[in-house]
């Protein structure tokens, strides 16, 4: 995960680029660490594809890793 998110605390952690009055959209499963993953994509700066890209990897292989845990 980013260094920016605290999932202990299942809250993005502010930062100096962050935006604090920007409110964060980002869907919520009740699985800790997805939801870590989904609100990291949700604060990239959409207008960094590269953070846009690498955070959307790494939600896709946060679903895929618990996905495979179903599977057993």
């Amino acid at each position: 995960m980013s260094d920016q998110f605290d999932q202990s605390a299942a809250q993005p952690r502010e930062s100096e680029d962050a935006e604090p009055s920007r409110s964060i959209d980002a869907p919520r499963t009740g699985d800790i660490v997805i939801d870590a993953a989904l609100t990291d994509l949700a604060v990239a700066d959409a207008g960094d594809l590269d953070a846009v890209l690498d955070r959307g990897e790494a939600v896709h292989r946060t679903l895929q890793g618990r996905l495979a845990d179903l599977g057993g």
